[in-house]
């Protein structure tokens, strides 16, 4: 049996320029998953991550974590196949068909989300001009079932992999087998610094745990649970 956490990456700069990068909250919220990784004695032997700026630093951070004297994590194996969906590029495609949805100057990040559900739920309709798109929602969803796939088939006891919200959504849908409506919903549920643990078997793959922030539910870091 193997066992396979799905983690997402720590809080990114929404809002600023470049989005694909940890805020400082999402740096700490990383170390504070490795650290809780580290006092329950949960050590990885295969360690997977997509290749975008903010799956790294998420990585680093959960490395920074959970290093101590007796055990260091292994190093990552990188697959664009983890990577997220081109939100910006669903988002623009979406309003180039529907220009009456576009929010105003300056909305609140709920407006934004609220428009980028509705666009998300036209990609996964196959409403939305391809040529504006990186990939169809199609493509989305074969590419994480093919990365899905070689998890289950890993020699690994326990495997790590660091990876976005839509990621991990469309990835529990082929493990659940739930609708694309759900994996725009369960998108959007899912936490930064969050993790989902599956464990793999000759019958399949099956969910444990989902949206697990043990390590930010506590007290004094319960302003560290974020969602963007």
């Amino acid at each position: 049996m193997t066992d396979i956490y799905l983690v997402r990456h720590g809080q990114a700069s929404f809002g600023q320029a470049n989005y694909d990068k940890l805020s400082e909250l999402g740096e700490q919220q990383a170390i504070w998953l490795g650290d809780y990784f580290k006092h329950r004695n949960i050590q990885f032997d295969s360690v997977f991550s997509g290749d975008m700026v903010r799956h790294h630093e998420t990585k680093e951070g959960i490395a920074k974590g959970i290093a101590s004297d007796e055990y260091t994590l292994p190093d990552v194996t990188v697959n664009s196949a983890l990577n997220e969906f081109n939100f910006q590029a669903v988002a623009k495609a979406y309003l180039t068909r529907f220009p009456e949805a576009k929010v105003p100057e300056g909305a609140s990040p709920s407006q934004y989300y609220r428009l980028l559900k509705k666009a998300m739920i036209a990609w996964s309709e196959d409403q939305l001009a391809h040529e504006l798109l990186d990939e169809t929602w199609k493509q989305f969803e074969d590419r994480v079932h093919s990365m899905l796939t070689h998890l289950k088939t890993t020699d690994a006891k326990r495997v790590l992999v660091v990876s976005s919200g839509g990621a991990i959504a469309m990835m529990l849908k082929h493990i659940l087998g739930y609708d694309s409506a759900t994996v725009v919903n369960m998108n959007l549920q899912i936490r930064n610094a969050s993790f989902s643990q599956c464990f793999a078997n000759a019958r399949g793959v099956h969910l444990n745990n989902f949206n697990s922030v043990p390590h930010l539910d506590v007290i004094d870091r319960l302003h560290a649970i974020t969602y963007s």
